[in-house]
This record gives C-alpha cells, structure tokens and sequence, in this order.
C-alpha cells in the first residue's frame, strides 16, 4: 500500500459510534481525511458527509471498499456484521479498524484474522478503556511490577438507561458490553490467559423481555494460568449515570479506576454530598475514543503492527462464549481457545 498524506479513511456506519469517528477522522487528527462515508441506510452517509464536508457517499459499502483513493477504513456498523466487513476490507487492501466485537463466534474471528495477514493490511479492534489514561496507567505500573503480583481483578460496566429492549440480540450482554472488560482484565493482568469462567446473567431491569432472550445484567469471574482470580460485572440501567471501573488488588498494592464524575466540582450541602456524573459513553471516554485513532492511523502511515489485535479480540471473545456457555449449562467451564 502507498500511503499518501493526508491519509485517506473511510467510515463504513453512520450511526452513533461511527459519526463520532468520522467527526474525528473529519476534524481532531492532523495528516487524516475522511475520504468517504458508507451505510445501507437511505440517506444516512451523505447527511452524515454533508455535515463534516466529505463530498462522497454511498449506500453500497462495496463501493467504498472499490474506491482506489480510500487507503484504510473504520468499520462502525452493528455487531453482528463486523467479522464480514473485515474481510471484505482486507481483500480491497484496506487497513482496517474494527469496533468492537470483531466477530462473535470463534469462526468468523479466525476468518477475519486470516483474511488481514493473507493480504498483509493492519487490523486494530477498537477497546477504548486500553487508551484511557486511567487504565493505561494502571496497565503500565502492572508491567514495572508496581503492585507486585495480580491476585483480584475486577472490571464493571454499567449503562446508564436501558430504553427500548426489544431489538437487543441475545447475549449482547455478553458480547457487546463485557466484551470491553474481558478485554480489560486480560490488560490489566498481562500475559496471563483466562482458563476458566462461571457466568450468572438475569432479567432484572426488565423482568418482562426474560422470555424473548433479554439478559440485562450479569456477574462473570475468570480464573488466570497465573492464578490470579477475576470478576467482571454488567448492568444496562445504572440510574445516576454511565459508571465503568477497574481495581487490580496486588502483592504489594492495589489500583483502581475510573471515575463517573463530570468534574471534581463536589457540593455540600443540607441534603447531603452530590457531583455531577458522565451519561454517556462518548463523554467518559471521548479522549480515549480519538486516541485509538490516532494511534491506528499512525501505524497504517508508519507501517507499524496494530496495539490491540485481532488475536486480542478473539481472547476476549472466548471469555465471552464460555460465559454464554456457563449461564446456559449452569456451571463452570473451561475457556476454549
């Protein structure tokens, strides 16, 4: 591939997550340029272009993935198409940046790897928490050996308003939220491999979407080759805002992280002590949210190997499928690779 500057990317998915992309491809990263949008929804590209000042778009995504003068491509689209949108990008000879999950089974995960080393194009999967300055901290006093040996991790996500139930998949829980902090703990306890999982999931938000396959909380723990014992926790209705936290318990110190305040701003008054709290995901995370773009766009001018994955989406994607795994048999199971 020849790189040209400014580097010119492509936004497959127009919606929530992919307008932020494309508003970051489009205006915070020097030497980029949205070069091209694509989504299947009538009209949904060239709104979202008209608005960032990108001429091109397309309701076919095939087109863009023929355009010559698109180098890499940010794949923003729902879940359940990410792992064919890669290959289909590897084969164009694109680069390609994935959200989260990259696939959710092991097949379409290993379809997808292979497809990007078969055309040697850089793939990174898009888990923002590794580019948070809290969690990349932590990460980094870990490797120095700071807290001595990981014996407890923990790692929770919990969204804050569950609204309309009803078009949720089965197991996103699983797949789509504690994706990110499986990811997360095998961050936070580096070079160790998750070995075994018992998962308990529920209905307890909305009791009354159980039967139509709605699990909207869960609790998973996670036993590590080095023995260092996990827990991850989920929940789609946190009431006072959009709360997500790490705490590594060492040998010789404990981290933690995350932190749902807007502001350090605390008041104090006759009923009692409050703060402000972030509500949206795009608010908590949005430097981490750039940050991994500029690092992908960077390795793709540089030719350098991608920070995060796609052998690191497919850890994670184990852990989820053994939690699936273990809710529906009801017990724990070991971690299949």
């Amino acid at each position: 591939m020849t790189t040209r500057h400014p580097l010119p990317v492509g936004l497959i998915g127009a919606g929530r997550m992919g307008s932020f992309h494309a508003e970051t491809l489009a205006h915070r990263l020097p030497g980029v340029r949205l070069a091209a949008v694509a989504d299947p929804a009538p009209g949904a590209a060239r709104r979202l272009g008209d608005r960032l000042g990108c001429a091109t778009a397309h309701t076919e995504i095939g087109e863009l993935l023929a355009d010559p003068g698109v180098e890499a491509v940010v794949i923003a689209t729902p879940a359940r198409t990410h792992a064919d949108l890669v290959e289909a990008a590897a084969r164009a000879g694109k680069a390609v940046y994935c959200e989260k999950p990259m696939a959710v089974s092991l097949a379409e995960a290993d379809r997808a790897i292979t497809a990007a080393a078969d055309a040697g194009v850089l793939l990174q999967v898009g888990f923002n928490r590794r580019y948070d300055t809290g969690f990349r901290a932590a990460h980094d006093k870990i490797v120095a050996g700071d807290i001595g040996t990981p014996q407890l991790l923990r790692s929770l996500t919990r969204d804050p308003k569950l609204a309309d139930p009803a078009p949720i998949p089965p197991w996103t829980i699983f797949l789509e939220t504690l994706i990110h902090d499986f990811d997360t703990l095998r961050f936070l306890n580096p070079g160790a491999e998750p070995v075994e999982v018992f998962a308990m999931a529920d209905a307890l938000v909305r009791p009354d979407f159980k039967d139509r396959g709605l699990l909207d909380t869960a609790v998973v723990t996670i036993r590590f080759d080095n023995g260092a014992l996990a827990t991850a926790e989920a929940n789609f209705q946190a009431v006072y805002g959009y709360d997500v936290r790490g705490e590594v318990f060492g040998s010789a110190s404990m981290l933690t992280m995350g932190d749902i305040r807007r502001s350090h701003l605390t008041a104090y008054g006759p009923d009692g002590i409050a703060a402000d709290c972030v509500t949206y995901d795009q608010d908590l995370f949005r430097d981490a949210y750039v940050a991994e773009l500029a690092d992908f766009t960077d390795r793709v001018r540089s030719g350098g190997t991608p920070s995060v994955t796609g052998e690191d989406a497919r850890a994670a994607l184990s852990i989820a499928l053994a939690a699936i795994r273990s809710v529906t048999t009801g017990g724990p199971v070991r971690v299949d690779e």
